[in-house]
């Protein structure tokens, strides 16, 4: 009876042994056996050919970027996956600076039309008046004043012109003009015309015009040409700053963050915010490096767009100048026997001109009619559509969010739900293992912070033998700072894979390396402190 009571009990106790002993030797089994089919979706949803691409989890001692766990990525999908995290971060870089790039672009043409048109409107309302006031004389005369605005078009458009004497040359001109004019029944010679010009200055036969008309176009033109040309710099700064080329630990950090849980076989797990932003502070130190001269740049900008809605203001500039001219002419005219009394007394006595008589009235100008200024409400547009007003103000609040831009620029990135989980999701995220919390402290901005950067290293973190927070966590290959990531491969339709540069293809490509990325801060500094700025905006203060 003993016997048959104990026999039951053996063969159960054996299967419970064996089913325990069967559970402990399958379980790698199992997890080698996941299916990939997510991740072979989003392959093939991505564009690449799934026939690389594992049916079910495999062994992950081959990868080189993500952890050496069981996995869904062959190698050459990782290299490729690499490869599409950089080119992933360059469009989000590129997305987020859009604005940026839109505003400068578009503001820049903008007031440049409309600065140009102005400058042709005053020439052709000069034209147009004068014709009327002053008929042939003015005719006759016209390349006077054609030669002004040649010489302003070319102080706006960067020449190397001094107003203050393209202004002088012009009055010269003009008071040699006017004084033969205003004096028909004598000859002048040329070196007797010069000798009146000379003596300008002590005769000051247009009174105080000149003097506030330069005062006047001076303000505006210098204002106004800042403007364009700090418009054309934050241009070409974004343009700049925005051509990136991540270095191989950049990729790194991207790779790791937004790829590894794809080969992991959690394709829709999002990286941690924190650690996405590790990553875009490290890929991102030299924009903000930027940070202190960007935001003196903007508020230059800011300044300046202020000055042309005030005393600086181009379009009254433009407008005055026919009106000033015609001024000054006036005063001349009005003064011309006292003038003339003096200039006679200092150059000389002329020779009469044979059969000439001083001008009536009527010839001389009498009939000249009087300019028509326009008043506040009544402001004309150009064919750029607005004023000057208008454009300021559109200018002005589209400044404002730019100050600080490098700066929050991977915050703006990691912000998008799109790139890393939300903050309030810190323990359902990629923290670059697994999923879980993300325990390191996000680091500070620019390139010295990187240093203690456990994303990024190498050239925006120091370099050295500096190890990351992750590449000691276990089951996570350490890697080898000298390992070749883009080892070159003997069959050409393979993607490339991510080498690490060496010194001499860093010096080929000068925004390489720490050597590089201190020349391209360099370079885009020196485009924010640009001659003109440096000359030009203590004059519009």
């Amino acid at each position: 009876m003993d016997t048959r009571l104990s026999f039951p009990r053996c063969p159960l106790l054996v299967l419970l042994c064996t089913v325990a002993a069967l559970s402990g030797s399958r379980s790698p089994a199992v997890a080698a056996g996941r299916s990939c089919a997510d991740t072979r979706q989003v392959y093939a949803e991505k564009g690449y050919g799934t026939d690389i691409a594992p049916l079910t989890q495999i062994s992950g001692e081959h990868l080189r970027l993500c952890p050496q766990d069981y996995t869904c990525c062959s190698s050459q999908m990782e290299e490729t996956l690499a490869l599409q995290s950089e080119r992933d971060f360059l469009r989000a870089v590129e997305d987020n600076s859009q604005f940026l790039l839109t505003t400068f672009t578009q503001r820049h043409r903008r007031f440049d039309e409309f600065f140009r048109e102005l400058i042709d409107l005053s020439e052709k309302s000069m034209n147009q008046m004068f014709t009327k006031t002053y008929g042939r004389l003015f005719t006759q005369n016209v390349h006077v004043f054609q030669e002004l605005f040649v010489e302003l078009r070319r102080y706006y458009s960067g020449g190397s012109v001094s107003l203050t004497e393209v202004l002088s040359d012009f009055w010269s001109r003009l008071v040699e003009r006017v004084f033969s004019l205003v004096n028909p029944q004598y000859q002048f010679s040329e070196d007797y015309l010069e000798c009146v010009s000379k003596h300008a200055e002590q005769l000051q036969p247009f009174g105080d015009v000149p003097r506030k008309l330069r005062v006047q176009v001076s303000r505006a033109f210098i204002a106004a040409r800042a403007l364009s040309q700090g418009l054309a710099t934050g241009r070409d700064i974004v343009n700049k700053a925005t051509k990136l080329t991540a270095d191989s630990e950049c990729v790194r950090g991207l790779m790791r963050q937004w790829y590894c849980p794809l080969c992991r076989g959690m394709p829709s797990l999002r990286p941690c915010h924190s650690l996405c932003l590790n990553v875009m502070k490290g890929c991102l130190a030299n924009q903000a490096d930027l940070d202190t001269e960007w935001n003196n740049f903007i508020d230059a900008l800011y300044q300046v767009s202020e000055k042309l809605e005030g005393p600086f203001n181009m379009e009254l500039a433009a407008d005055s100048i026919s009106v000033k001219v015609s001024e000054a002419i006036m005063h001349m005219q009005e003064n011309s026997v006292t003038i003339s009394t003096k200039v006679f007394q200092g150059c000389g006595s002329p020779r009469p001109t044979p059969g000439r008589s001083k001008r009536s009235p009527k010839e001389s100008g009498g009939n000249r009619r009087p300019f028509r200024t326009y008043s506040p409400e009544e402001k004309p547009t150009t064919a750029a559509g607005t004023n000057l007003d208008r454009l300021v103000t559109e200018l002005k609040e589209r400044l404002r969010p730019m100050r600080g831009f490098w700066v929050s620029l991977p915050h703006t990135i990691c912000n998008d739900e799109k790139i890393a989980a939300d903050v309030t999701n810190e323990d359902r995220c990629w923290n670059g293992q697994t999923r879980g919390r993300y325990p390191p402290d996000v680091i500070g901005t620019g390139l010295v912070s990187q240093i203690n950067n456990p994303e990024v290293r190498g050239s925006g973190s120091g370099g050295g033998d500096h190890e990351r927070y992750n590449d000691d966590w276990p089951g996570y290959g350490r890697i080898s700072p000298t390992t070749n990531l883009r080892t070159p491969v003997s069959n050409p339709a393979k993607p490339p894979r991510v080498q690490r540069e060496t010194s001499m293809e860093q010096e080929q490509r000068p925004w390489a390396g720490s050597t590089g990325r201190l020349c391209r801060l360099t370079f885009l500094v020196s485009l924010l402190s640009l001659p003109s700025w440096s000359l030009l905006l203590p004059h519009v203060r």
